[in-house]
C-alpha cells in the first residue's frame, strides 16, 4: 500500500503498511471520512511524521488522540493551528515551560516549530470524528503508532521520551530504558496538572539530557 509519508519513515515502518491490520485502518478511516467531519484535514494525518524525518528525531511526546473541536487539530498532539485559542492542556504545558527555563509564553499554539526542531508530537490514535473524543480508538492506529514507538527505541539512542499521565505511561514498556531517558508525571490538563506535571522540569531535563549526549538542545 502506498501511503503518504515522508520517505524515511517508509525505510523504518513501511512493513506496516502491508500488514492485515493496516488495510483494515485505511478502509475504516476512509469510511469514516466519507460519512462525515472528522479531523485532522486528510492531508496532515500523518504531519507529525512528515515535519520530522524518522533520523532527525530528538525527543518524543505522547499524546492520545487528536483534538475533535473545528479548527483545532493539524497533526501534531498538543498542538493547535495559528489563531485558535489555547486548550487547557497546552496552555500548562506554555506555563510549565515559563516557570522551568524562562520562556515566556507563545503567542500561537502551533507546535511545528517544536516539530521542526526534532520533536516528535505524536498521538497514539492520528484520526477522530468531529466532537466525539476517543472514536477512532482501536481500530489500528495504537498497532501502527506502537510500531513507531518500538522501531525508535530499537533503531535510534539517546532520545527523550515524554510520558504525560497513565495513558502515555502505558507506552514504556516499548522503550528500552538503557539506551533512552524516559521522563514521566501527570497529564498537563487541569484535571492532573497540579498533581505533579508543574514543577516535572521535564523541558531543562530533556535538553541537558541531548546536551550530554552531544546533541543540539530544543528552543522550547
Amino acid at each position: 500500500m502506498d501511503v503518504k509519508i515522508e520517505e524515511s519513515w517508509k525505510q523504518h515502518i513501511g512493513e506496516e503498511f502491508s500488514k492485515p491490520y493496516f488495510a483494515h485502518l485505511v478502509n475504516f478511516v476512509h469510511e469514516e471520512y466519507r460519512k462525515g467531519t472528522c479531523y485532522p484535514p486528510g492531508r496532515l494525518i500523518f504531519n507529525a511524521f512528515n515535519l520530522c524525518p524518522f533520523d532527525k528525531v530528538k525527543v518524543v511526546i505522547i499524546g492520545q488522540d487528536p483534538y475533535h473541536e473545528p479548527g483545532q487539530a493539524h497533526g501534531l498532539c498538543f498542538s493547535v493551528n495559528d489563531g485558535v485559542k489555547f486548550p487547557p492542556s497546552l496552555e500548562n504545558i506554555f506555563k510549565e515551560i515559563q516557570n522551568d527555563i524562562g520562556c515566556p509564553p507563545p503567542t500561537s499554539g502551533s507546535l511545528v516549530r517544536w516539530a521542526e526542531q526534532g520533536v516528535l508530537l505524536l498521538n497514539a490514535t492520528l484520526t477522530v470524528r468531529a466532537r466525539m473524543a476517543g472514536s477512532h480508538q482501536r481500530h489500528g492506529w495504537e498497532e501502527f503508532t506502537d510500531a513507531t514507538i518500538k522501531t525508535l527505541s530499537r533503531d535510534r539512542e539517546h532520545l527523550v521520551f515524554i510520558l504525560w499521565g497513565s495513558y502515555a505511561q502505558g507506552k514504556e514498556i516499548l522503550i528500552d530504558s538503557s539506551k533512552h531517558l524516559i521522563l514521566k508525571s501527570p497529564h498537563p490538563s487541569p484535571l492532573s496538572a497540579y498533581r505533579g506535571f508543574f514543577g516535572n522540569h521535564h523541558f531543562s531535563k530533556t535538553n541537558e539530557y541531548l546536551k550530554t549526549n552531544g546533541i543540539s538542545p530544543i528552543l522550547w
